[in-house]
């Protein structure tokens, strides 16, 4: 059935809503209306902007009129809608919702935020991957599925796929080391010489801090893990500190932080490699330091190259701006 003029509305987008895209205006004023759904209005022609028809990431200008059906207002009798599953709050959805750097049908890149962890583990009863799943009925339907990790404490790039053939496709990419990952850390000491790699392969270890890594030594070639990273010095402060470009080849647990700490040059803040002992100036907090900064990887559909950059987290850029750094000067 159509709508008729009687079952239909007209919002006009606000100064403060200008190049909103159109899913997110969405989330804002009908939080109830799920992302496929929204599709699936927008494919029939009962959602349009100025008359037109629409796709759910056109930018909005400031006075464009959305027609919107009036259904969108009447809560489902069936099915997900906006109340939260046990355990996930109206908080952590929107929390979720702040962390998207970029989203289309099939993948989710999210701006992991300093100490929340992406999976559940020992004591650990709040974490990413359980307040996905909890929001299945945002991301269309199926359970978003987590393509690659981050430590509880670093921070930026994190890619999710929101279909099972995504997850599978993505899967492959990072086995095959076709995605290209950068980090930005700052480390105690200037490294020498400013660019170089690390080839040590790494075994777990256990202390007293929790699970760690360390060095594999003669003999343990059976469990140890190949690893290797790049590294790049961008700038640096006098002899105490540097900023530094961290390319792995590898995605071995703790690999970067293992890493630097082998050569000498642990990440600031990082309470399992020696990084938060003697800190290298004063008013830098006591926060890991390591930022997934970028990471660029091919599209599950093909035929486009998903390119996403992370800002640094606060901690970082009081550090930046304490230290003279300028993150937008070395893109």
């Amino acid at each position: 059935m159509t709508d008729t003029p009687s079952k239909v509305e007209t919002l006009r987008v606000g100064d403060g809503e200008a190049d909103m895209r159109l899913d997110r205006w969405f989330r804002v004023h009908f939080p109830e209306v799920g992302y496929t759904y929204l599709q699936k209005l927008l494919r029939s022609g009962q959602v349009r902007v100025d008359s037109k028809r629409a796709q759910a990431n056109d930018r909005l200008n400031a006075g464009a009129e959305i027609r919107v059906p009036a259904i969108v207002r009447q809560p489902k009798k069936s099915g997900p809608g906006l109340q939260a599953p046990p355990g996930v709050s109206k908080g952590d959805r929107d929390t979720i919702e702040k962390m998207i750097l970029f989203e289309d049908d099939h993948v989710l890149v999210l701006n992991k935020p300093f100490g929340l962890a992406v999976q559940g583990g020992t004591g650990t009863k709040k974490h990413i991957d359980a307040m996905l799943e909890g929001m299945a009925d945002r991301f269309g339907g199926e359970r978003p599925r987590l393509v690659h990790r981050l430590d509880r404490d670093t921070t930026g790039v994190l890619l999710v796929a929101k279909t099972r053939e995504a997850a599978a496709k993505l899967g492959r990419t990072f086995q095959t080391r076709s995605a290209a990952k950068t980090y930005w850390a700052l480390v105690k000491g200037v490294p020498k010489p400013p660019q170089g790699k690390v080839e040590a392969a790494l075994v777990k270890a256990s202390g007293p801090d929790g699970d760690r890594v360390r060095k594999a030594k003669p003999g343990e070639q059976d469990v140890a893990m190949h690893a290797t990273t790049h590294y790049s010095v961008i700038d640096r402060a006098a002899h105490k500190t540097a900023w530094v470009s961290l390319k792995p080849v590898t995605g071995r647990q703790h690999q970067l932080r293992a890493h630097m700490h082998l050569i000498g040059h642990p990440i600031v803040g990082d309470n399992k490699y020696e990084g938060d002992l003697h800190m290298p100036a004063e008013n830098i907090e006591k926060k890991l330091h390591l930022h997934a900064r970028r990471l660029v990887i091919p599209h599950p559909k093909g035929g486009k190259t998903i390119d996403v950059t992370a800002p640094l987290p606060d901690h970082m850029r009081r550090t930046w701006e304490l230290l003279g750094f300028d993150d937008e000067k070395f893109e």
